[in-house]
């Protein structure tokens, strides 16, 4: 049985994640998977193409130093922003009636409806994909495509849904892989990717929405009946969340971010004694302090929640399928990770609401936070190419030991680092106010089950035995920068643990 080799990349608004496998068989490894911070990507598409190159190319060089590898091709994921959807059908009057329909026909057909559809503007539009609706032959109506493969007929017609986009978005990813000379042996429709990763075939059949909150955008994608039925997105998802607080707080945007990272929730009024608790933030020697509530934190978030749920609602509701999602809602995407998301959906929406975790089909030793709901278009590609049956994207350049041991040894320039990569130590100190311990349970008896369905993070780690005496203040939990970003670390360690 030959081993074959995956590599994914995932091009999101804030994170470029790179994910290379192992596949032996049906058995899947992960053999890396990391995140980088993103440049040139807006809403999920590329509009830099010069500042989008160096993180890839700076993620793809780490991967292969910490492998030993070379990655020769990748597969990618198309943009979710700017996407409609249209109908097409496609009829064939067969050569050999008497023989049954094959899968290849069937493929056939579905690639007939795409390039024959009469695009308004070939020049600025382009298909991402084909996906069967519904067939008949000469005596059967809405026939599925495992239904028709098998069946005698002279003639048989297919139902398409085509989901079309920009061309300048696919040829921007295109011109950016072949400046870093790597191939694109395949381009996803990333929310197909992200079903396969996450939903369950009980969840597909009887109708779902799945509802992504990345940080540029958000899409819902609603199967019914195994098929993928309807498809939305928005130009705007977590990214907001953090601009919001940053304006409404008057703080830095990465002070706001790992500030919603750390406490960031839906509904105060849940949020019991931990809604009591104030952030307090150290300026310099030429500024005060300031405080934030986290109930006013958890207001902030809860708004702007809200108008994303108003939203993905909305397009359910134009879908003609609203009465039909038995499977409910699945949530995925880092915004899956504020705290009582699912439960704050569920009250409003009616359905029932669950976060969406990639699926334990692969072994990732090392790697617990793959299991995130923010990895699940990345997993969602390395599915989905195995199913496809895709060649070797890697090779293992080992030179002989002697032909080495000649060789000149050039020095590794290292990657620099993006302005703010690092926390300077100039910033201002965080401290979190209290009167009495952070309880184990965060959240009311009636949310502990939605939190710990999304593996949030809900225990506080005690404070350092080893911190300094001096910064101990009775009623005060004193972080520095250094310890708030430690204290990020050991929450998601634990959430991981909690995971695997």
């Amino acid at each position: 049985m030959d081993e074959n080799y995956i590599a994914a990349i995932d091009l999101g608004s804030a994170f470029i994640t790179l994910t290379v496998a192992k596949i032996y068989g049906e058995d899947i490894q992960i053999l890396y998977y990391k995140k980088h911070k993103s440049d040139g990507i807006r809403n999920s598409a590329v509009f830099n193409p010069e500042k989008a190159s160096a993180p890839i190319r700076a993620a793809i060089e780490e991967a292969e130093k910490e492998l030993k590898i070379k990655i020769l091709q990748v597969v990618v994921g198309l943009p979710r922003c700017d996407i409609r959807q249209e109908t097409a059908t496609a009829t064939v009057e067969r050569t050999n009636p008497d023989d049954s329909i094959t899968k290849e026909e069937v493929e056939s057909l579905k690639s007939m409806a795409q390039n024959t559809y009469p695009l308004q503007d070939p020049e600025k539009d382009v298909i991402y994909g084909a996906f069967a609706q519904s067939f008949s032959d000469d005596e059967n109506f809405q026939l599925i495509e495992d239904d028709i493969i098998g069946v005698i007929s002279r003639n048989f017609e297919g139902n398409f849904k085509l989901f079309i986009g920009k061309k300048s978005a696919v040829k921007t990813v295109d011109k950016i892989f072949n400046k870093l000379g790597i191939a694109l042996v395949k381009k996803y429709f990333s929310p197909i990717a992200q079903a396969k990763a996450v939903l369950t075939e009980d969840e597909t059949s009887s109708g779902v929405a799945l509802i992504d909150i990345g940080s540029g955008a958000t899409s819902v994608t609603i199967y019914q009946g195994n098929i993928l039925r309807y498809y939305a997105s928005i130009p705007f998802g977590g990214k907001v969340i953090t601009s919001d607080i940053r304006s409404e707080c008057f703080i830095p945007e990465k002070l706001a971010e790992n500030i919603k990272l750390a406490f960031g929730a839906c509904i105060p009024e849940k949020l019991l004694t931990l809604g009591e608790k104030i952030i307090q933030i150290e300026g310099n020697e030429h500024e005060g302090f300031k405080q934030i509530p986290v109930k006013y934190l958890s207001e902030i978030i809860t708004a702007r929640v809200k108008e994303i749920t108003d939203a993905m609602l909305y397009e359910i509701q134009k879908s003609g399928l609203a009465d039909n999602l038995r499977g409910g809602i699945v949530i995925t995407g880092g915004g899956a990770n504020l705290a009582n998301i699912a439960l704050y959906i569920k009250d409003i929406s009616g359905y029932n609401v669950r976060i969406g975790y990639p699926r334990r089909k692969f072994s990732a030793s090392g790697y617990p936070s793959i299991f995130d709901p923010d990895a699940s278009t990345a997993l969602g590609m390395i599915l989905t190419a195995k199913e496809d049956n895709l060649t070797s994207c890697i090779e293992e350049p080992m030179p002989d030991p002697e032909i080495l041991d000649n060789q000149p040894i050039t020095p590794v320039q290292p990657v620099q680092e993006e302005p703010g990569a690092e926390v300077p130590a100039e910033q201002p100190e965080v401290q979190v106010v209290e009167n009495e311990p952070i309880p184990t349970s965060l959240f009311g008896e009636d949310t502990v089950k939605a939190t710990e369905e999304k593996g949030w993070r809900s225990k506080r780690k005690k404070e350092k035995e080893n911190k300094e005496e001096e910064d101990k203040k009775p009623g005060i939990i004193k972080l520095t920068w250094k310890r708030f970003k430690d204290m990020l670390d050991d929450l998601s360690n634990e959430m991981d643990n909690q995971n695997v």
